[in-house]
């Protein structure tokens, strides 16, 4: 097997691919929740108003578009894996998106956070292989506007948040002993799959952009633990769309409810 070299020239800013709007692409709103998982998807498009009867797709994502508390936004996903993240965001960009919420699982890496609590990203390390072509400058970081919103949201939601760093992987079967004692001994929170790119293509774009991720199993202990079923990270996910839609048209005016079509 022949392995490229690890670290490619990064001089030319310029992309010989950048993601357009094609004619039969609808225009979408500035606001845009990223959710993960189907199930989680299905919950906060039953939260909107007037939503789209059918959804478009984008790399095998739905993008649906409706009416939270007077703000038009859109939901996409479901997605894994920072490629596909990345890719439905970088079209959604294109297509008008400014101020994103990224919703999703991970798993803890540290004794006092608990299965069901909530992990509001502050920093990514990145052992994904996407982030590495969007030369921005480090630490990259949340939008604050958008942080701001999420406290405020969620203090009133009965649930236990921390802030802190995350490790991204592309490689869930193979978070081994080792890497997770070095993560858990550089202070990270949690380990997933997406985040550390998503803010760096966000800073790399100069878009708002936060995430939100309930702790579902647990390898502070290096032994995992599931919480799929615990009651928990069942009642966390039934609480998160209201409240993340919530931040996420916090900061929005009262705008022209007139429902323009797909585009």
């Amino acid at each position: 097997m022949t392995y490229l070299p690890p670290a490619m020239p990064m001089e030319a800013p310029r992309s010989l691919i950048e993601p357009q709007k094609s004619r039969k692409d609808p225009s979408l709103p500035p606001h845009a929740l990223l959710v993960f998982t189907p199930h989680d998807l299905h919950a906060c498009l039953s939260l909107l108003d007037g939503c789209w009867e059918k959804p478009h797709r984008l790399f095998l994502s739905d993008v649906m578009v409706g009416w939270y508390g007077g703000t038009q936004t859109a939901v996409l996903g479901p997605m894994l894996g920072a490629p596909q993240a990345v890719l439905v965001l970088e079209k959604a960009m294109a297509l008008g998106v400014r101020r994103v919420i990224a919703f999703g699982w991970c798993g803890s890496l540290q004794p006092h956070v608990a299965i069901g609590d909530v992990i509001l990203p502050t920093e990514g390390y990145s052992e994904e292989g996407t982030s590495a072509h969007y030369p921005v400058e480090e630490p990259v970081a949340p939008s604050p506007s958008l942080m701001k919103s999420l406290r405020s949201s969620l203090c009133v939601a009965g649930l236990t948040v921390h802030e802190g760093k995350v490790w991204s992987t592309d490689a869930p079967y193979r978070e081994t002993e080792g890497k997770v004692r070095a993560y858990q001994a550089r202070g990270a929170l949690g380990v997933e799959m997406e985040m550390a790119a998503l803010l760096t293509v966000a800073a790399f774009r100069r878009i708002d952009l936060a995430g939100a991720l309930v702790v579902s199993d647990d390898l502070s202990r290096l032994v995992w633990r599931h919480g799929f079923r615990d009651p928990r990270f069942l009642q966390a996910r039934k609480v998160l769309p209201g409240r993340l839609l919530e931040a996420l048209t916090a900061e929005s005016p009262s705008g022209n409810r007139s429902r323009s079509g797909k585009g």
